[in-house]
């Protein structure tokens, strides 16, 4: 029996009808693939769009450019270009099949055999392909039932499919933690645990990238935890460990409870001992960007006492004050409003103004200025005409000193 994919919006983007009609899918050369199948048949969100085709690359690019369709050559060494359209870019890659691979990178052959080209990718519910005019789903592998049971099989032989690509390792936990019902395929937990190591042959950026995408999903911890007492993480980042796990889970049931949105950074710091040295170490290791690596650093830092919100948000801004705050077990969730939509202010007086009352140009402007901040954080910000008399304060106290 024919499965067939449900209409949905996604699936009527401006510029789709035109892209098909180039790429011929009306004669089969052309069907949506992966993600975008797989969450389309699940009723999810969809919003990266991959399209399967027998054509070639630079048929693909030659048939686009007549139509009028902008094209980016993103991969076209491996079969991949990029059609531009104007809700944002889709994906089309020739059908491949592996020549050889070493755990890292692939030598592929183009095919215009769909079996053979979904033999090549990772999971079963990762390899349906869907014809873009009626929805006919093509399923090789038995991605369907796998999907409906909340199965997460590799395709063929576990082992042989890390072999390929040492990453699958990493993305079978991510997948296992969206989409599996944590019933495990000891066959493939097994395969994982004995390659844990060979993650060391992968760039720390291509680590970096899928911890977090599975430190992003709604219900990591399971995997998680599974990937502790696998050892699966020891090679790459030892210091995640089953108290981390623990420190994660709470920060979890504390977002939840306050309405705020996850953050995959924040997580990772949770599973980090509170040590702003080890967070900057981490970082670099993960070759995360220094705005990242930054909010690891501040998450982590340890204050000399408990500041109050705003003030803490006005020294390390909004973000990480909330991040600190959600992190911290003692502090009151309540708390976190004071921060809702509010934007630290500028201290509505500079150095000039200080000068026009009489303090003498020099050091003590820069010293003063500080000391007029400091208040004006204490008092909790007040306005310009407070900041006015603070400043007559503050000044008349260094020209005293100085008398």
């Amino acid at each position: 029996m024919t499965i067939y994919l449900p209409d949905a919006e996604w699936r009527h983007r401006p510029g789709l009808d035109g892209l098909f009609t180039a790429l011929e899918a009306a004669e089969g050369k052309a069907r949506f693939v992966g993600g975008a199948v797989r969450d389309g048949l699940l009723g999810l969100p969809v919003n990266d769009l991959d399209i399967a085709t027998t054509l070639a690359p630079q048929d693909v690019v030659d048939r686009l450019k007549r139509a009028g369709i902008k094209t980016v050559p993103t991969g076209i060494d491996h079969g991949t270009i990029t059609a531009v359209l104007p809700d944002g870019p889709v994906e089309i890659t020739t059908l491949r099949r592996d020549v050889s691979t070493d755990g890292r990178r692939a030598t592929i052959a183009y095919t215009d055999d769909w079996r053979e080209d979904a033999a090549r990718r990772d999971f079963t519910i990762n390899a349906l392909y869907a014809d873009p005019l009626t929805g006919a789903i093509s399923d090789y592998f038995g991605g369907i039932a796998d999907l409906e049971a909340r199965r997460l099989r590799f395709i063929g032989d576990a082992s042989a499919r890390i072999a390929e690509d040492h990453l699958r390792i990493l993305r079978y936990f991510r997948f296992l933690a969206r989409y599996g019902d944590n019933e495990l395929d000891s066959i493939a937990y097994d395969a994982c645990v004995a390659a844990a190591n060979s993650l060391m042959a992968l760039s720390r950026e291509r680590i970096a990238d899928e911890l977090l995408k599975l430190l992003g999903v709604a219900s990591p911890i399971h995997a998680l935890s599974l990937m502790v007492e696998g050892g699966i993480l020891r090679t790459v980042l030892p210091e995640v460990d089953a108290a981390g796990i623990a420190r994660m889970d709470r920060l979890m049931a504390r977002e939840a409870e306050a309405g705020i949105g996850a953050s995959a950074l924040r997580r990772l710091a949770a599973l980090l001992p509170a040590d702003a040295a080890l967070a900057d170490s981490v970082g670099a290791r993960l070759k995360l960007s220094n705005k990242a690596r930054k909010r690891l650093v501040l998450a982590l830092e340890q204050a000399a006492g408990i500041e109050r919100p705003r003030a803490l948000a006005h020294r390390i801004g909004v973000e990480g004050a909330t991040d600190r705050m959600l992190l911290d077990p003692d502090r009151p969730l309540a708390t976190l409003e004071q921060l809702r939509d509010w934007t630290p202010p500028a201290l509505p007086i500079g150095g000039g103004a200080l000068i026009a009352r009489g303090l003498t140009p020099g050091p003590d402007v820069a010293k003063a200025l500080r000391a007029v901040q400091d208040q004006w954080v204490a008092e909790d910000f007040p306005d310009s005409n407070r900041v006015a008399g603070i400043a007559d304060q503050i000044v008349s106290k260094f020209q005293r000193a100085r008398q």
